[in-house]
């Protein structure tokens, strides 16, 4: 209908895409047409960088997510288009505004004039044949009055002049409601100019939504977390809620559009009661409704944003490695359950001690402690942050100094461990255990290999976002398990150790080929190669492709299935052994592989020098893991009390979450601090995110304390 074609249409789709991610759009174009071939984005990323000019697997996520959007765009394009023409209205000036609209909010405005109608005031007057009435005081023509009565139609209920008169004004009110023009102008002047206003609907109770009791600030300036919490107050009944624009601006803006150049003063004054009840019926509380949903898909984006960031530097904390851990999860009435692990991560022992009131048995339990620590050699000890935690701390710093013991401790943010501990994964692998116990276990591999363990949980029951009840669940959950996905992939797997969760979110492994390869694993032993994989029925060749790459054999006899090259580049890599003049014995000994141009070498076998690069560097560090380059975890070996704290007291922190309005820092007493944006540097800070990171350990000082309340105030300027 609009001669468009397909082909001319995904053109304009992939120029969009490039334009707005700032990419070339050959590559931009090759990625799509690789995402519909059905290759995964960790794929793509790091196995056909040739193709794509070597765009990230951020920049790939984006794409992805552009890339649908648009296309839904077009698709709507192609319905509003139809409609319209059901109803006759497919004019070439239609065509033509519907061809340039680039948002869904656009199209809609544009087909809301055709679309079939409830029955209203307006529809009622049109059956009473007052359209042409409305025309004339459109066209501001004279003698309204006079006009008016040759509309008089009993047998229709216009029964005199002022009825016929009050009927065309509810023509022309939903006429300018319905304009697209005139919508546009107007959401454009409140965006500009308009305010968010919020009052208490119950100004008696106090509520951590006091501070917007008497609030107003502008539609352009409002950060998307105060939105965010302005929405909830709003839904829990605490607030009360509305834009505020003048509303004489608004008036002259649709004036503007439809008072005609010339006009007699009686449809002058007519049009304007028309607009006024426009605005007030019609108008302003239909484009409120729009301009609030817009607000809150923009924060939610960005809590959306933050959560991701925030979830990423979680999973790509660095392991801390061969060591063996005495976990514990506090607990008060049903004490505090205790796991040793090995350093695989291994369950070696449970047991349950009672340190805290009511029971307050601190003998028995450090020698409980005292003797699983020596029949198991640990190294270290990891405690939650539950309730009880503090308490459980100082026991164990008391123990350790009293046993002459120098026994470093972390405090573990065991976000998510008791969802873990109840789930059906938590049950199958300890079937054996109680629920505590099993968080206990979680507590100590979530030090050791954080990536491994928090794949087990659902990414937003991790602890690390921003009103992540408040946003769309289903985005949600999909942009966190892009994030999930792309991490786990970033590092790789190893095969014959990885748990099922962990295996599904390897590119093209999905929750059934995991569990098939753990029943293979079960029945056939460990793999002794990649191309093994290509026995399993469940695992067809595209789905190999996909995923071999990513699942490593650290302990297999081919040094190629160790590392990240892919069995389809294996040719390739063992000619390159033979030019360079190594062998197997020289791999992964960075000082027996010499220096080579890959470029040279890319134009000599007729591949790309990307893959020749990555198949260097895999000669030179095999399956290097990214987490090695990240801050390591911060051991204690002192407690420190909220009450202890003064200001300007001098600590280091470690970054337990980001979001808009500053970082949390937990500064080793049980309780985050708040570092507001204000205080995160001596220079402008654009977003928190753009100088901290969750993971990162920073040196803060004391700003206030105030214990009743439980909070800190940190500062980083100056430290």
């Amino acid at each position: 209908m609009t001669g468009i074609t397909t082909t001319e249409a995904e053109d304009t789709i992939a120029r969009r895409i490039a334009g707005d991610l700032q990419l070339n759009l050959k590559d931009v174009s090759q990625a799509v047409e690789l995402l519909d071939a059905g290759d995964t984005i960790p794929f793509i990323a790091r196995y056909r960088k040739e193709a794509t000019g070597g765009i990230t697997d951020e920049n790939l996520r984006l794409l992805a997510e552009k890339l649908s959007q648009y296309r839904n765009l077009e698709k709507r394009r192609i319905d509003v288009l139809r409609l319209i023409k059901e109803q006759d209205g497919l004019t070439p000036e239609v065509i033509q505004a519907v061809a340039q609209a680039k948002t869904v909010s656009e199209l809609d405005d544009l087909y809301r004039p055709f679309r079939p109608k409830k029955r209203t005031r307006a529809s009622v007057a049109r059956e009473k044949g007052l359209d042409p009435l409305a025309r004339e005081i459109l066209g501001g023509a004279n003698l309204i009055e006079r006009l008016a009565e040759e509309y008089i139609n009993a047998e229709k209920g216009v029964h005199d002049g002022q009825s016929a008169i009050e009927g065309a004004k509810d023509i022309i009110a939903e006429t300018i409601a319905e304009d697209p023009r005139t919508r546009r102008l107007l959401k454009r002047l409140i965006k500009n100019e308009g305010e968010v206003a919020v009052t208490s609907k119950k100004k008696e109770d106090p509520s951590s939504y006091e501070m917007y009791y008497n609030y107003r600030e502008p539609l352009n300036e409002i950060k998307s977390h105060r939105m965010l919490a302005i929405n909830r107050g709003e839904k829990e009944g605490f607030l009360h809620v509305k834009l505020c624009i003048s509303k004489e601006r608004a008036l002259a803006v649709v004036a503007a559009v439809f008072a005609p150049p010339e006009s007699s003063a009686q449809a002058a004054a007519f049009l304007q009661e028309a607009i006024r009840d426009s605005w007030k019926r019609l108008l302003f509380p239909s484009l409120e409704r729009e301009l609030r949903h817009e607000l809150t898909e923009k924060a939610a984006e960005k809590a959306l944003h933050v959560f991701k960031d925030n979830l990423k530097y979680l999973l790509m904390a660095q392991p801390v490695q061969g060591k063996r851990f005495l976990a514990i999860d506090p607990g008060l009435r049903t004490g505090s359950k205790v796991a040793v692990v090995d350093e695989n991560g291994k369950l070696l022992q449970t047991a349950v001690i009672y340190p805290l009131p009511p029971q307050k048995e601190t003998a028995k339990s450090a020698f409980v402690l005292k003797k699983m620590i020596e029949e198991h050699s640990v190294n270290a000890i990891a405690i939650g942050n539950g309730t009880g935690g503090r308490g459980v701390e100082r026991f164990v710093a008391v123990m350790l100094a009293a046993q002459g013991t120098k026994l470093p401790y972390i405090i573990v943010n065991e976000a998510g461990a008791s969802v873990y501990s109840a789930s059906k994964l938590g049950q199958e692998e300890f079937p054996e255990l109680d629920v505590a116990e099993r968080s206990a276990v979680s507590i100590a591999r979530r030090v050791q290999d954080p990536l491994s363990e928090l794949v087990k949980i659902e990414p937003k029951s991790i602890g690390v976002g921003q009103y992540q009840h408040d946003v769309n669940q289903v985005q949600l959950q999909e942009a966190l398990s892009g994030v999930v996905e792309s991490c786990v992939n970033k590092v790789g797997v190893n095969l014959n150790t990885a748990s099922p969760a962990l295996l599904s979110y390897v590119s093209g492994v999905n929750k059934k080929v995991a569990e098939s390869i753990l029943q293979y694993r079960e029945k056939h032993g460990s793999f002794q190669s990649r191309l093994e994989l290509l026995k399993m029925p469940q695992l067809g060749p595209q789905a190999f492709k996909q995923c071999a790459g990513f699942l490593r054999l650290p302990e297999g006899e081919d040094y190629l299935d160790r590392s990240a090259v892919h069995p389809e580049s294996y040719e390739v890599a063992e000619t390159i052994m033979a030019l360079l003049g190594i062998s197997p014995d020289d791999l992964g000994r960075e000082k027996r592989i010499p220096d080579a141009d890959a470029a040279e070498l890319a134009r000599k076998l007729g591949v790309g020098e990307p893959t020749v690069a990555d198949i260097l560097e895999e000669f030179r560090r095999p399956g290097r893991d990214p987490r090695e380059d990240l801050p390591s975890p911060v051991f204690q070996e002192e407690v420190l009390e909220m009450e202890d704290l003064r200001e300007g007291m001098r600590l280091r922190g470690v970054v337990r979450n980001v979001v808009d309005f500053g970082a949390f820092i937990d500064i080793g007493v049980h309780q985050d601090g708040l570092a507001h944006i204000s205080e995160l540097a001596d220079c402008y800070v654009k977003h928190p995110g753009d100088v901290l990171k969750v993971g990162d350990i920073v040196e803060v000082k004391v700003l206030t304390v105030d214990v009743k309340r439980k909070r800190i105030s940190l500062t980083l300027r100056g430290v």
